[in-house]
């Protein structure tokens, strides 16, 4: 067995006196282990470093087994993410994100979409929309996905504000005020990329509502989601990297 791809190192540890195993997720085998010889030598380790792009070559000799890597860096960008105050913690939380995944199991665009949050880890605000997406992108590829497209009561596409915690679609501004309580707010971000805050339902009354309040509540959307119908089942708990992130996000938006 033998291919070559492009990956993401999401993890390292050390095999025996000078080897190591790392976790990548690529382009087109998905999140993927492999056995790096030499993975602990003086060329070798600042490549072999989380948040690293890399080219790769994968041999074994049955697919079912281990397997050793070839790597031979790319994109050397963990160095910079230490510097950033999201950078570890962003890293973090998408290796968490892509763990959910099946090993082995191809997401292309998944690989693509955590690369573009890498790029934008020194803009917190840019950094929460991404992350927000990414999650619910997780959801979709599990299985979970939301349907945020037309409202579930009426068919609408207009004044969506809200998400149904019961079938996960969304719903309209007059359709859902009666059971307003119970259901979970929708960022219009999520919508429209360009939106930068959202009036009350009074139109042109008040003052807006903060982009932190609509960070907020596109990350208790996505982890509703995830909680239940990925967590729960799985009897683990969101990852403590993704509530540092929240913090650090928070602390940096108005």
């Amino acid at each position: 067995m033998d291919w070559k791809d492009q990956g993401l190192i999401l993890g390292v540890r050390k095999h025996g006196e000078t080897s190591a195993i790392i976790e990548v997720m690529t382009a087109a085998h998905g999140r993927h282990m492999g056995l790096v010889r030499g993975g602990r030598s003086s060329r070798q380790r600042p490549v072999l470093q989380p948040g690293n792009s890399v080219l790769l070559e994968w041999r074994a000799r049955l697919e079912e087994h281990l397997g050793t890597f070839t790597v031979e860096g790319q994109s050397l960008r963990a160095a910079q993410l230490m510097e950033l105050p999201l950078g570890i913690y962003g890293l973090q939380t998408l290796a968490a994100h892509l763990r959910l995944l099946p090993e082995r199991d191809p997401h292309p665009g998944l690989y693509e979409a955590a690369l573009v949050v890498l790029e934008h880890l020194d803009d917190p605000e840019r950094t929460a929309r991404l992350m927000i997406r990414f999650e619910l992108a997780i959801l979709e590829e599990l299985g979970f996905g939301l349907d945020l497209g037309q409202c579930a009561a009426t068919g609408s596409k207009a004044e969506l504000v809200w998400v149904s915690p019961r079938s996960g679609r969304a719903v309209s501004r007059d359709a859902g005020k009666p059971w307003e309580g119970q259901l979970l707010p929708l960022p219009p971000f999520l919508l429209d990329e360009t939106c930068r805050a959202l009036l009350p339902p009074e139109a042109g009354q008040g003052k807006p509502i903060a982009m932190k309040d609509l960070l907020d509540d596109g990350f208790n959307l996505s982890f509703y989601f995830l909680d239940r119908n990925v967590y729960g089942p799985r009897g683990i708990r969101s990852p403590d990297e993704r509530a540092g992130l929240i913090r650090r996000i928070n602390a940096a938006v108005e």
